[in-house]
């Protein structure tokens, strides 16, 4: 890549600065090209708890420009948030909460200004995020943040630019029909209206990733995908007609398939091949147990439907381990390579 991708520190207090710091030292030539937008002080810290045997050095950069002189190993800082010296680990804080989320509306309008080629987020806190004041407590998280800088750089409404949420790894991809809901709230958000969209955003998103058209699998929303209207009508009256309107217009969508079996159908593992390419999943947590159960260090949060690129590592904050040194890299460096491939296939 030409232009750098920024990661964004997260939350300070929990431990996205240590394995940006870990990303650094363990993976240089990964690492070659990244910019961390966030604080240099913290990041410094982050460097100190990961000393083996001799802490990274931190620069301070004035501009992205700068970046491309930095040595390996070297973790190059743009400075657009300002802290307290020290920010406990592990308690909830307004104060970062509002930093994480200037570095992360500075990145993402560098992205959008096509300055840099994406973006890779360490995790934040949504308590945190929501105390962080007026500018930012109206957000669930990263990607209803993101969508509104992308509908204020282009001026177009909300309801324009949907956004949907992708988690993977090598062995499975989910796609979320919403996102960051109670599940009250999750259920009655699948209407034909959100189904058909999810599956279209689906579907360009990995068109384009796998150079052919996905295999959608769509999972039910009632145990055993409602078993012919005894536990549930939502497959009957929402779900199978979103699926058929999906296939009209030529669209590789099938389901509703029960919950319960279809990700071991999309799952490729060895001597057993995929038979999907993806599970579009009716909320949250459906979607992301089984990922997750499969393995937060490789698991990728992508956002899709937006035009900027977006990745994250599938994990949290991380606050009971924060500052003990023992925070795992392999999510956010599995971010890292999936952005990296994906703004090369943007750019090709």
């Amino acid at each position: 890549m030409t232009r750098p991708l920024l990661i964004t520190m997260g939350d300070a207090a929990g431990i996205g600065p240590e394995i940006i710091a870990k990303a650094f030292r363990d993976q240089p030539h990964e690492m070659a090209g990244c910019v961390v937008v966030g604080d240099v002080a913290t990041l410094r810290r982050a460097s100190q708890l990961t000393a083996a045997p001799l802490a990274l050095p931190v620069a301070l950069l004035d501009s992205l420009a700068d970046a491309s002189a930095l040595p390996p190993r070297c973790i190059g800082v743009l400075q657009k948030c300002e802290l307290p010296a020290h920010i406990p680990y592990g308690v909830v804080s307004g104060l970062a909460g509002k930093a994480a989320a200037e570095c992360i509306v500075w990145a993402a309008r560098a992205v959008l200004r096509g300055e840099a080629a994406g973006m890779v987020t360490a995790p934040i806190h949504k308590e945190a995020l929501a105390a962080a004041g007026p500018m930012f407590d109206r957000y669930p998280g990263h990607t209803e943040l993101l969508q509104a800088e992308a509908v204020a750089f282009m001026g177009r409404p909300m309801a324009d630019v949907p956004v949907r949420m992708m988690l993977a790894n090598d062995e499975l991809r989910t796609v979320l029909v919403s996102i960051h809901l109670s599940l009250r709230d999750a259920i009655a958000a699948v209407t034909f209206e959100q189904l058909l969209q999810t599956l279209r955003i689906t579907h360009r998103a990995l068109s384009a990733s796998l150079g052919r058209a996905p295999r959608m699998a769509v999972a039910g929303l009632n145990p055993h995908a409602g078993e012919g209207g005894l536990f549930g009508s939502e497959e009957q009256t929402i779900i199978a007609p979103a699926i058929a309107a999906a296939r009209a217009e030529g669209l590789d969508a099938s389901g509703p398939f029960a919950p319960d079996t279809v990700f071991m159908r999309a799952r490729h593992a060895p001597g057993k091949p995929r038979e999907f390419d993806v599970v579009i999943a009716m909320y949250h947590d459906q979607g992301l147990i089984p990922v997750k159960y499969l393995g937060v260090e490789q698991g990728v949060n992508v956002t899709l439907g937006l035009n900027l690129l977006r990745t994250s590592p599938d994990h949290g904050t991380a606050f009971d381990i924060a500052g003990t040194g023992r925070a795992d890299a392999s999510s956010l460096l599995a971010a890292v390579r999936m952005a990296r491939q994906l703004a090369g296939q943007k750019a090709g």
